[in-house]
């Protein structure tokens, strides 16, 4: 009997599955970045600066959309009531939106009050994991990443709320 060898092709499949498969792991919730001190970024969109150390002593809501992004409209609003909510913790929403014209006009458009900006180069996400949207990260006090939701949320879900007034 001649003992089945591999192919090139069948390799090639079998290494590709492998690669989506590890990388698809990371959008879970529970992504490795959780337990670790949350990436630090600074950014600026020509209208403001943030960085995420000046939150420090501060529970954060990182949530990354775009205008353009169905899902993300959804859960605005109800990331806007979060916020009034809950004072002591910080909304902060990056969107990918490139052209900054179309970007604040939605903002004025939708009466968006959350603290966001704009980086159309998807650099923050990329430190993240981010690879749809949305996307957001609970980050803590001591800056530490404590959870990741994957998709739109709900934000004044009783589960949600419970668990960011605990932060």
């Amino acid at each position: 009997m001649r003992k089945a060898r591999p192919t090139l092709r069948s390799s090639v499949l079998l290494l590709t599955l492998c690669a989506l498969s590890l990388t698809a792991c990371d959008r879970g919730d529970h992504p490795a970045l959780i337990g670790r001190p949350a990436p630090q970024f600074t950014l600026t969109d020509g209208a403001q600066t943030v960085s995420l150390a000046q939150f420090r002593g501060h529970t954060v809501v990182l949530n990354f959309w775009a205008t353009w992004c169905v899902p993300c409209i959804e859960e605005l609003p109800s990331l806007m009531e979060l916020q009034r909510r809950l004072p002591q913790l910080t909304v902060l929403a990056i969107s990918q939106d490139e052209d900054p014209a179309a970007y604040r006009r939605f903002l004025l458009d939708y009466r968006v009050n959350l603290l966001t900006l704009r980086d159309p180069s998807a650099r923050i996400p990329r430190l993240y994991g981010t690879v749809k949207l949305p996307e957001t990260y609970i980050i803590d006090r001591n800056g530490t990443l404590r959870r990741k939701f994957v998709s739109a949320q709900n934000w004044t879900s009783p589960e949600i709320l419970d668990y960011l007034s605990k932060l």
